[in-house]
């Protein structure tokens, strides 16, 4: 029986290439033919990147982190924080401003912010008159670990479902967007990160923060050399590139910041190359070229080979290692090549901005391979690269058949509908080339493959395997007479009352007769 390993004989290959170098890990969809572009949580095909957004973020795609120090809460007695009432947090908001001292102060608010985990605690005191003002004066103060404590009862309040919690933060963003150019690198964490919260639940707040120069400040931070606030980073960054507003207010003037060839230089393959910061950022650059406001200049400054060469290098190390955790950083980086594949600017950009046809092809089946072993959900997101690579290329189409991957990729067939309708699919790009291509898929195991896809339930699968083979009969009259020697014409007769897939049953019918 044919087996998956067979790409296993082009990991060498892959390996000894000069780019590939170890990893260093710390811490709409279009027409099938044609390509197209895909966005999140798009439903042809589906994927599991929500669930792994998930298990990253706690909640929805567009979600909200929250940041705390495990080791300073048992420090702090592991006490349940407790539920204030107005009495309580006047209480202690008064000792934080008047305290005598300042280990007093800083108790007050510590109290406070544990307090403030409660959503009933946030809502008294968002409504509590002076309670804002009086948190946003020891946000400003000049004592470090006042300002500290108070930007963490910002960020606990950053953190609620809850809009009217995060408008009535508003006083406190311009702040925090001046506080990204302090010196703390841990303070500016905290900053990002609860702007990166408010940003995503409060347009006001957002109204207030574009005019105030976001942007900018965050092109800023961008060099960094802390990993800690590069991945605080791309997750704001990501928040505000998803609001509904951002392909007309937002990302035209990230496009025309720094921030492009920046992101691109955070995921070039290498040693310094760091998951976390990398998963971050290759989602924002995800948005950016969702928006399709000028994917152009993200091939110009180099998109597609950065993208190309970081998809060699998660191919290597998952050759090298099985716990990776490649899964995260794989979905949003194959998303991102399949999207800039279908600029029409790619037919006219050479040189380096083009892929490499028998590397790239290689080690996204190795990345198959992975998915079906580790994590089979994200096998729709590596086939609908590989469609979007053969759609319109002769190279990678010769690529795929002169590397024998055609077994191993119709192994993926009962896998699931989804993945089926995406091997048929690319499968059609191929046969669709002409003869000279139909002739080296044929003979081999294809048929009968596609003989029990025909006996499948699903119209789609169906309705694909159907275009296959007029494709193969037409360019390849044995496949017809070998299709109705093994009794296919008994299979497509189960079909012929199904008035999605009529026309096409009878059309092949024809054909196959008539070879």
């Amino acid at each position: 029986m044919p087996s998956f390993r067979l790409v296993e004989r082009f990991a060498a290959f892959l390996l000894s290439a000069n780019f590939i170098q170890a990893h260093h890990v710390e811490r709409k969809a279009g027409s099938p033919q044609t390509g197209g572009l895909r966005g999140r949580g798009a439903t042809v095909p589906p994927t599991g990147a929500g669930a792994l957004r998930k298990a990253r973020r706690e909640q929805q795609l567009i979600s909200k982190r929250l940041l705390r120090d495990d080791a300073s809460e048992e420090a702090e007695g592991g006490c349940v924080a407790m539920i204030l009432g107005e009495t309580e947090i006047q209480h202690f908001l008064r000792l934080a401003q008047q305290g005598t001292e300042e280990k007093e102060r800083e108790r007050a608010l510590v109290s406070l912010r544990r307090g403030l985990q409660h959503p009933e605690t946030q809502q008294t005191f968002i409504w509590l008159e002076g309670s804002m003002r009086t948190l946003v004066g020891l946000l400003t103060s000049n004592q470090a670990l006042l300002q500290l404590e108070a930007a963490r009862c910002l960020h606990e309040l950053s953190h609620s479902e809850q809009s009217a919690v995060a408008e009535a933060c508003l006083p406190a963003t311009s702040y925090l967007l001046t506080y990204l150019s302090g010196h703390s690198s841990d303070f500016i964490e905290l900053c990002l990160y609860t702007l990166g919260n408010l940003i995503v639940e409060s347009e006001a707040v957002r109204r207030q923060l574009l005019p105030q120069g976001i942007v900018p400040a965050l092109a800023a931070c961008i060099q960094s050399p802390h990993l800690t606030v590069l991945e605080a980073l791309g997750y704001a960054l990501s928040q505000l590139l998803q609001v509904k507003e951002a392909p007309e207010m937002i990302i035209p003037s990230v496009l025309g910041s720094t921030l492009p060839e920046h992101i691109l230089r955070l995921l070039q393959p290498g040693p310094k190359l760091n998951l976390g910061v990398a998963v971050e950022f290759a989602w924002c650059l995800h948005y950016i070229i969702c928006s399709q406001v000028d994917n152009t200049l993200l091939i110009s400054h180099g998109g597609l080979s950065t993208l190309g060469l970081l998809l060699l290098d998660m191919a290597g190390a998952v050759q090298r290692t099985e716990d990776t955790g490649l899964e995260l950083l794989a979905c949003p980086v194959l998303r991102c090549l399949s999207n800039l594949l279908t600029e029409a600017a790619m037919e006219v950009v050479g040189g380096q901005n083009q892929l490499e046809d028998e590397r790239v092809v290689a080690a996204l089946f190795i990345l198959l391979q992975f998915f079906l072993q580790k994590q089979p959900s994200l096998l729709p997101e590596g086939l609908w690269l590989l469609n979007n690579l053969t759609a319109n290329s002769p190279s990678f189409c010769t690529s795929l058949l002169s590397m024998d991957l055609i077994e191993p990729l119709l192994q993926l067939l009962p896998v699931s509908n989804v993945v089926s309708i995406l091997v048929l699919t690319v499968l059609c790009n191929v046969a669709e080339k002409g003869p000279a291509y139909c002739q080296r898929l044929w003979p081999g195991p294809l048929l009968s493959c596609l003989i029990g896809t025909l006996a499948s339930p699903d119209i789609e699968v169906v309705g694909q395997s159907l275009e296959l083979l007029q494709l193969l009969f037409l360019y390849q009259p044995e496949a017809a007479k070998d299709f109705l020697q093994q009794s296919g014409l008994q299979v497509l007769e189960r079909h012929q009352e199904e008035a999605q897939l009529q026309d096409r049953v009878h059309a092949l019918q024809q054909t196959a007769l008539h070879q």
